[in-house]
């Protein structure tokens, strides 16, 4: 094929241009009005999070006044506005240890349950099995906070998972039960991104349980409710 000549290419073009002109200036407008959206949209969820957050510190300052119907009235409203955020679940966690202090249990747990149910955080949800485990224990719903204990799901909390189950057997009366919960709780902790724990404390609870097949009466007593996690 020969080679065209410039004012043949010059049709060529013009001839384009005219026929599909439309497309390219819409692709264009709309490549454009993509761009435009795409930095709306991450500057709004800047500003949510940024909004979320200090709600959540508006809730700790609230609870460090002992102003827990204020505290109580921001948090729900986060939880309103936007359910999923992370701001939201630190607020009920807040909320649930400001109860657990008080022994307020009922009020606690449902807090914990809340976050443990919908958080979109793993870490969130596993923080708050945890802590409500140990308030259903509180409570003597021994049973309850140990299906809540699942270490094959608990990931960088196996060992704490194992070290709670340890104290909710050990106060149900299941000596042999408690051992082996402790023992797997220590041997856990050889996990690479396993969470922080206190190994001496764990022995310590160990070795003070009765002998095998006696009865349990702990002569250390389990973590309180609101300890970490």
């Amino acid at each position: 094929m020969e080679d065209l000549s410039d004012n043949e290419r010059e049709e060529q073009l013009r001839r384009f241009w005219s026929e599909n002109w439309l497309w390219i200036v819409g692709g264009i407008a709309l490549g454009l009005g993509a761009l435009a959206g795409w930095q709306y949209w991450q500057k709004s969820r800047l500003t949510a999070a940024e909004q979320d957050e200090a709600a959540y510190v508006a809730v700790l300052d609230s609870l460090s006044k002992s102003d827990r119907d204020a505290a109580t009235k921001k948090a729900d409203d986060l939880r309103g506005l936007h359910p999923k955020s992370p701001y939201a679940d630190q607020s009920d966690l807040a909320l649930a240890r400001f109860a657990i202090d008080r022994r307020e249990f009922d009020d606690a747990a449902k807090r914990l349950r809340t976050v443990a149910d919908t958080s979109r955080d793993p870490q969130l949800r596993l923080i708050a099995q945890s802590r409500l485990a140990r308030v259903l224990a509180e409570q003597g719903k021994h049973d309850d906070a140990l299906k809540l204990l699942d270490v094959t799901k608990a990931g960088s909390f196996t060992p704490i998972f194992h070290e709670i189950r340890g104290d909710v057997l050990a106060a149900k009366g299941d000596v042999d039960g408690a051992r082996q919960a402790y023992d797997a709780a220590l041997a856990a902790t050889s996990a690479p991104d396993a969470q922080a724990f206190d190994r001496a404390f764990v022995e310590l609870k160990r070795d003070a349980l009765p002998a095998a097949g006696a009865t349990a009466a702990p002569a250390v007593a389990a973590p309180a409710a609101g300890a970490k996690p």
